[in-house]
C-alpha cells in the first residue's frame, strides 16, 4: 500500500519560516519524481516545486529564492524549506509521487495546511 503522509504544516507570521516534510511508503522512492504542490482557498492546485531522480529542481517562480525542494533517498523523505513566506504562500500543501513509468499510478498525499498571517 503506497502512503505519502504530509507534516509540518501550520500557522506562521510573514516572513516567517517553515519546513514540510512527505514520508513515502510502498514505492521505490529514489526513482520517482517527488513535487509539492497547493491550492490557495478557491484557487486550483498548482505546482510549486519538482525534483527528480536524478535532483533535477523546477521552481515556480513566485517561490523561487524563498523555497528549496529537497530530499533523502535514505529515508524516502522529500522536504520543503519555505522562508520568507507571504500571505499569498496560504494554501493546502499535497506531496506528489510521479512514477517513472509513465502508464504507472502517480500519488498523492492528504496535505498539510499552511497558513501566513499578515
Amino acid at each position: 500500500q503506497v502512503q505519502l503522509v504530509e507534516s509540518g504544516g501550520g500557522l506562521v507570521d510573514t516572513g516567517g519560516s517553515l519546513r514540510l516534510s512527505c514520508a513515502a511508503s510502498g514505492i521505490i522512492f529514489r526513482t520517482y519524481v517527488m513535487g509539492w504542490y497547493r491550492q490557495p482557498p478557491g484557487k486550483q492546485r498548482e505546482q510549486v516545486v519538482t525534483i527528480t531522480s536524478g535532483g533535477r529542481t523546477n521552481y515556480v517562480g513566485s517561490v523561487k529564492g524563498r523555497f528549496t525542494i529537497s530530499k533523502d533517498n535514505a529515508k524516502n523523505t522529500v522536504y520543503l524549506q519555505m522562508n520568507s513566506l507571504k500571505p499569498e504562500d496560504t494554501a493546502i500543501y499535497y506531496c506528489k509521487a510521479d512514477s517513472p513509468i509513465p502508464s504507472m499510478t502517480d500519488y498523492w498525499g492528504q496535505g498539510t495546511q499552511v497558513t501566513v498571517s499578515s
